[in-house]
């Protein structure tokens, strides 16, 4: 494989649910996307088999992880300048508490949450 440059605004974007924005960059062991979320974006509760870190850019998320009824499910705000380590198929959810950039990066690269519940 050779090294290739990109510029996140040259790269094609896609819109899989309403008030989301992704570009994504592949490779053959891990992906990046950058994501913007509009205030009050909903990415409905999955998980993949790849990991993922979650970087936010700026704006402020509300993360919750663990399955509905389940007495560790949590919930966490995070905002610009953190970020969250989601290990392979662990339940996760998504709520933009107001427009937000986030930067994911999968490993391996596969599906991302919005794509199975994309119209």
């Amino acid at each position: 494989m050779e090294a290739k440059a990109y510029r996140w605004t040259e790269i094609a974007p896609d819109r899989p649910i309403a008030l989301l924005t992704r570009r994504m960059v592949k490779g053959e062991s891990i992906m990046a996307a950058r994501v913007l979320l509009e205030k009050g974006c909903q990415v409905a509760t999955h998980s993949h088999p790849s990991e993922q870190l979650a970087m936010v850019m700026s704006g402020r998320v509300r993360w919750t992880i663990g399955a509905e009824g389940d007495p560790d499910r949590r919930e966490l705000e995070m905002g610009g300048g953190e970020a969250i380590m989601l290990p392979s198929n662990i339940l996760h959810a998504v709520e933009a508490l107001e427009d937000t950039e986030i930067i994911d990066i999968l490993s391996p690269p596969g599906a991302m949450g919005v794509d199975s519940q994309a119209h």
